[in-house]
């Protein structure tokens, strides 16, 4: 602010549709709202002052671009759950009076606030402080921001030492803030909305433990959970989602439908089934069968190299902590480590010989084995381990096919996530604070990457400083069958290890060039994508991904000969097929299998043995049944699995075969 600027009585304020209003300077944000109208002032929950959020009652002291947020702003439901986070912190107060505050932000789809307690939070605690939210909200009382000095900070926080480490931690220059409501203060930079009494629609939803400041060294926090919402509608269906959520759970699925399994003795590790081998290989096969179509070369490289393929890459020094080391016997040092990507292990096979440009592109696909070393505590089911497989690809190319080639990827990505159902928005990420290169590789690989974006007509979302350490990035996430979003593709433009790695082709002058290298990921890793699968599809694969497609049930011993021979018949016909002929009921033999989420059900009567078909029983269709010749129904489903088809169910065959209650009785009858 300039000498001139700070005397000046009136500030001009410019609005988000270009139009400009003097005001006392000093005036706030609130004064703002008013001025433009008493409905605004009344909607208006915080503002942004030059693009930074703050509270209504912020003054302002120059001229400044201004904008008022409401309930339908982008950033007012983050002030409002921060907000929410501050009355959860009052409410703990309240039912725990000696609780140790931490943080409490905004988050995703709600927040959190941690807290230091001992015992840990009850459930029946937990109702109570909602209770007690619910108090503090309907009490109205204002949010009050006030600037403080350090001195008076620390005698404000003398008995909260988690508030005081925070403290201490603030820069000389630093604004130390803190906000009031009722008798409780916080240590917050906010900003928040006008009072309590503007949450109205929020639910605790679950503790969990939490390391003070993530550090697995420091003590045990407790975190509790919670969101918040404008509407009690938008409320609901979050909570509806989150109770989904819980039934698609991919580690409950797992191990109900026996796909996977985890043992102390190797963490973040998954056993595999064979039946979620059958998925897992399902997937690799298609990819593979796609890539080798595309132009790919499928090729193995080691897992395990010296660190100079780590110095050379840049990994060694900003990726060690994460990277399972491996002692060198003969230097006793660690100089060794298994890998945990593929891009500088295919750098070296596309430096293995000469290149001419017309070669390029050279697309590269690798599936092996990686290890990260992720802290136990983030180790989560299938969506963050240790040990897991990729679907990585690198592209070496010119500059000039940077276009084209990020036209045919997104091509690719489409038809794979077609495949699943699933559909996905794109983010353009830009460079981040740490990164390999200069200003200038920077501003070649983002211009070139965001003209590719551009052309091919994808909508995008920017994402600035969130590009990966060597390049920018477009980045794919999906979303799932309730709404969830998991971010799984990914396009990165490196311009950095071309260098690095000396790479090179010779161009039509007979010359060498660099290449560009484009990193490429569709499923992401095997692991999290089958737990997304899994979700998406709670457990109710299609035929093509179901590690059982059909399970022949024969009504009784009459009929289990007829039976296994059905079974041999769709298995020739390449179907995972079996005949469940074990000495239990029909009914229960039929629950098994609609538990096990089984498309199909053959069911075997004596009329089904003389006339040479089957009672075909479709996953969800409940006890509707329908004949069909055993050669139809091989024939069918070969092609669902062949075809790679979603839905489940065909149309009838010929006649409707007799329901669950006459299979029972004939049962009997045969007895």
């Amino acid at each position: 602010m300039s000498v001139a600027e700070s005397a000046a009585p009136m500030v001009r304020i410019t609005l988000p549709d270009g139009s400009v209003r003097e005001l006392p300077r000093g005036s706030s944000v609130r004064d703002v709202a008013e001025s433009i109208g008493s409905r605004l002032a009344k909607a208006a929950l915080a503002g942004k002052v030059d693009g930074q959020v703050v509270d209504l009652a912020r003054p302002i002291e120059h001229d400044a671009a201004v904008e008022i947020l409401t309930e339908k702003s982008d950033g007012a439901l983050d002030v409002l759950r921060h907000s929410a986070a501050h009355v959860l912190a009052t409410a703990v107060r309240r039912v725990r009076p000696g609780a140790g505050i931490g943080f409490g932000p905004s988050i995703a789809e709600g927040f959190y606030y941690d807290f230091q307690v001992d015992p840990p939070f009850s459930h029946e605690e937990v109702e109570q402080i909602e209770k007690q939210m619910a108090e503090v909200a309907k009490a109205d009382d204002p949010f009050e921001r006030r600037v403080v000095d350090r001195e008076e900070a620390r005698r404000l926080f003398a008995d909260d030492p988690l508030k005081l480490e925070r403290l201490e931690e603030l820069g000389a220059d630093e604004t130390i803030t803190v906000y009031r409501n009722g008798p409780f203060v916080d240590l917050c930079r906010g900003p928040h909305v006008p009072s309590t009494g503007r949450l109205k629609h929020f639910k605790l939803l679950n503790t969990a433990g939490a390391y003070w400041r993530g550090d697995e060294k420091r003590q045990m926090l407790q975190r509790i959970y919670g969101t918040a919402y404008f509407s009690k509608e938008e409320l609901e269906q979050h909570v509806h989602r989150l109770e989904e959520a819980k039934k698609r759970d991919h580690r409950v699925l797992g191990k109900q439908l026996d796909l996977f399994h985890f043992h102390p003795f190797a963490p973040g590790s998954a056993f595999w089934t064979g039946r979620g081998t059958t998925i897992y290989h399902a997937l690799v096969d298609f990819m593979r069968e796609v890539l080798s179509r595309n132009g790919y070369e499928d090729i193995k490289t080691p897992l395990m190299y010296n660190k100079g393929l780590w110095e050379t890459s840049g990994h060694w020094g900003k990726y060690k902590e994460n990277m399972f080391l491996v002692l060198d016997n003969e230097s006793g040092e660690h100089d060794f480590s298994l890998k945990p990507m593929n891009c500088p292990s295919h750098h070296l096979y596309y430096a293995s010989r000469k290149h001419s440009y017309r070669e390029l592109p050279l697309r590269f696909s690798t599936q092996d084995v990686l290890h990260r070393n992720e802290v136990s505590g983030a180790l989560s089911g299938l969506t963050r381990v240790r040990q897991f497989q990729q679907d990585d690809a690198h592209v070496y190319l010119a500059e000039s096919q940077i276009e084209a080639e990020v036209k045919r990827l997104v091509g690719l990505l489409d038809f794979f996530y077609d495949a699943f159902g699933l559909k996905y928005t794109a983010k353009f990420a830009t460079r981040p604070e740490q990164r390999l290169g200069d200003d200038a590789m920077w501003d070649r690989a983002e211009g070139a990457l965001k003209d590719a974006l551009v052309a091919t007509g994808l909508p995008y979302e920017l994402k600035e400083g969130d590009g990966a350490f060597y390049g920018p990035k477009i980045d794919f996430d999906v979303e799932d069958a309730i709404g969830r979003k998991w971010q799984l593709g990914t396009i990165q433009l490196d311009y950095a290890a071309p260098e690095r790695f000396d790479l090179a082709y010779t161009g039509d002058d007979n010359k060498e060039h660099r290449p560009v290298i484009i990193h490429r990921a569709i499923y992401g890793s095997f692991e999290r994508f089958i737990a997304i699968l899994i979700e998406h599809f709670a457990g109710a694969f299609p035929v093509w991904l179901a590690p059982v497609q059909v399970v022949v049930i024969p009504i009784s011993d009459a009929q289990a000969e007829s039976a296994r021979e059905l079974a041999a018949q769709l298995r020739l016909a390449g179907i995972r097929a079996h005949a469940d002929d074990r000495n239990e009921t029909l009914n229960y033999r039929i629950r098994e299998a609609e538990t096990q989420k089984v498309p199909y059900m053959a069911v075997v009567g004596q009329r089904e043995v003389e006339t040479g078909a089957a009672a075909v029983r479709v996953r969800g269709a409940g006890r509707k049944q329908e004949v069909v010749d055993r050669a139809v129904l091989a024939e069918r489903v070969a092609a669902q699995a062949r075809t790679r088809t979603l839905a489940v169910g065909f149309e009838p065959a010929g006649e409707a075969a007799p329901t669950v209650e006459a299979d029972v009785k004939e049962q009997a009858e045969q007895g």
